[in-house]
């Protein structure tokens, strides 16, 4: 009996328009577009079998295109990069799975993107798997509600995702970890296009965070756990930060 070989397909997904940092794409850092460093990095993995850039915009395509990089065309209107992810994904039928990386981190580990790879292959039932990194009691990053923490089973799988922090420290156990939800996710790809046919759920809504839709829906999310803790962009002061760190 022949089983279906596992594909591994890394999508960037990456868009002109930003609310805060228009154009954020081809901004340069150290003298090479931000997608750029993003495509270098992903192309160290050893796990993904196709990767490619996700866009909208014609800008950014020539630019992928220009330094080597592979683009997929997608539709304008999709309301997160799981929606873009998706289409890419019918673009590529041989791939068993999909991996959506940040478009906007440029440190992004490549050995991360290739456990959560590896997680994927190994467990056929698995429908989505994501990472974390840990933060200490009395960081000043875990009352940010930019910054997304997750609550984590013994048995490796999210409980509960929040921009509030979580658990509440009503009482601080010793060897407390709270973790930092990073913002990347691996799907089964029958899982990923039921994921995005699902309306956007009430604890989504609220914490306006997708991955609750997968757990509202009953959803396993894997957490794998990594102490890479490399910054996005999402502003040009952090730009111009990460700008002087690769250029000194």
């Amino acid at each position: 009996m022949s089983t279906e070989p596992l594909r591994v397909l890394g999508v960037i997904p990456a868009r002109w328009g930003s609310t805060r940092f228009p154009g954020k794409p081809l901004h340069l850092i150290a003298g090479k577009p931000l997608i750029q460093h993003v495509w270098d990095q992903c192309s160290q993995c050893q796990h993904l079998d196709d990767l490619t850039v996700a866009t909208d915009d014609e800008r950014i395509a020539n630019a992928v295109k220009a330094f080597g990089g592979s683009v997929t065309m997608t539709r304008d209107d999709h309301p997160s990069g799981t929606d873009r992810a998706a289409e890419v994904a019918e673009a590529f039928p041989d791939a068993t799975h999909i991996i959506n990386i940040q478009g906007d981190e440029p440190l992004i580990d490549a050995s991360l993107i290739d456990q959560l790879a590896a997680d994927l292959k190994a467990d056929p039932e698995l429908p989505m798997v994501t990472a974390a990194n840990p933060l200490q009691p009395g960081d000043p990053l875990l009352e940010d509600p930019n910054v997304v923490k997750v609550t984590v089973s013994t048995q490796g799988e999210a409980l509960y995702f929040s921009r509030s922090l979580i658990p509440h420290p009503r009482n601080v156990p010793e060897g407390l970890i709270y973790y930092r939800h990073k913002g990347i996710y691996g799907f089964k790809r029958d899982f990923l296009f039921s994921f995005v046919e699902w309306p956007p759920s009430l604890l989504e809504q609220t914490e306006g965070l997708e991955q609750l839709r997968a757990l509202e829906n009953g959803a396993r999310i894997r957490v794998v756990f990594t102490d890479d803790d490399s910054p996005g962009v999402d502003t040009p002061e952090q730009a111009a930060i990460l700008h002087e760190q690769l250029s000194s």
